[in-house]
């Protein structure tokens, strides 16, 4: 499908997905998540060094907006992308700001 045949919703929830991975610890959370991982707040915290509290806070708006997706593993909860593919485009943007 071409970009410029996207129905006003599909472009819609391309854009509200957008604005949630635009901030660097969700960019980081997205980064750490690709290839299929699963990882729970407490992992993810801890790799990013940043608060629990805080993960939290990123991986619901992440989850809300349709680019994370969590399962229940026994009192773990673990998330990952909902469409794989968000993890390739993110490397292509990494690339597209190198200098």
């Amino acid at each position: 499908m071409e970009f410029n045949e996207l129905n006003p919703e599909v472009l819609q929830k391309a854009s509200e997905m957008l604005k949630a991975m635009a901030h660097p610890a969700r960019i980081s959370i997205v980064s750490l998540l690709e290839d299929g991982k699963k990882q729970t707040v407490t992992e993810i915290h801890k790799k990013l060094g940043i608060g629990q509290a805080v993960a939290s806070h990123h991986l619901v708006i992440l989850r809300d907006r349709g680019v994370l997706s969590s399962s229940r593993e026994g009192k773990n909860i673990y998330y990952y992308l909902r469409h794989p593919n968000l993890g390739n485009m993110l490397k292509t943007l990494g690339e597209c700001c190198k200098d």
